[in-house]
């Protein structure tokens, strides 16, 4: 299998929506994007395919030397790697976006519960705001750079959903990205997440979690016009939070019991008429 085929079959598999938008961009360009969500998946599953966190530190350090290494022109034997060191070329990427990546991604390793909701941000921003601008970088070159702001905004507001809807998968794991000051405001806690307890005050922090969700959005599309025609694949999946923080606040609908999923046939549905309308 050509490193490229690899990278597409990862993103496809495991990171779909990201993919769907990714058909959007010119055939050319969607290689390199291929090749950073690729990386992206496999950073971030890091925590499910080793058994102690230990074996994490050592897998997120490869990562590491793997990015110095394409920075100082040695692109080590990995099929993510080849095709990654070729987007880094192509959209002039910064060295250190990727290394804050996977400094952040090592809390995902440990059992520790995310101390509040500046710390969540911070997280969030170094993961999922960072990813969308290092794709706008690529669909769009330096012009992509008067997208920082949206790209902040987006991150949050997509990478908080993303954790409120797989609340279910996090708990199974002993995890609990709710912050806890939020928590605390609602006489909850990390423990009463954890173990399932779906109270008054836990439904609160749901419901605060969602509203800091949607005003990132509405903050990033209020700075929509900064963003280049070109650049709109990187922000597409973006046009999902809406369908999925609906999901999330229905009444009936205990989240830290079933992930909040909508079908796919209305993500692709709501994709393609942000492709259509230019807007996300």
């Amino acid at each position: 299998m050509e490193s490229s085929e690899y990278c597409q079959n990862l993103v496809r598999t495991h990171d779909r929506d990201r993919y769907l938008a990714s058909l959007f961009a010119p055939e050319t360009v969607r290689p390199h994007l291929f090749a950073l969500y690729a990386f992206n998946s496999e950073v971030a599953r890091v925590r499910e395919s080793v058994s102690e966190p230990g074996l994490g530190e050592i897998r997120l350090q490869w990562w590491r030397d793997t990015i110095a290494a394409i920075y100082q022109g040695n692109t080590p034997d990995h099929p993510a790697a080849e095709c990654l060191a070729a987007a880094i070329t192509h959209g002039s990427l910064p060295q250190s976006a990727f290394q804050n990546l996977i400094d952040a991604r090592v809390f995902d390793l440990y059992d520790d519960p995310m101390p509040s909701l500046h710390d969540l941000q911070g997280y969030l921003g170094e993961t999922s705001s960072v990813l969308i601008q290092l794709a706008a970088s690529i669909l769009a070159g330096r012009s992509a750079q008067g997208a920082a702001e949206a790209s902040g905004h987006a991150g949050i507001a997509y990478g908080l959903t993303g954790l409120l809807r797989t609340l279910p998968v996090h708990r199974a794991r002993g995890q609990c990205f709710l912050p806890k000051d939020v928590l605390s405001k609602h006489e909850a806690s990390p423990a009463s997440v954890l173990s399932g307890r779906w109270g008054e005050g836990e439904r609160a922090a749901i419901t605060e979690l969602c509203a800091d969700a949607s005003h990132h959005l509405a903050q990033a599309r209020a700075n929509r016009e900064d963003v280049p025609a070109q650049a709109l694949p990187a922000f597409l999946p973006v046009s999902l939070v809406d369908g999925f923080l609906k999901k999330l606040q229905r009444p009936s609908f205990n989240p830290f019991e079933s992930v909040a999923e909508v079908s796919q046939l209305r993500r692709q549905w709501r994709l393609l008429r942000s492709a259509a309308s230019k807007r996300f």
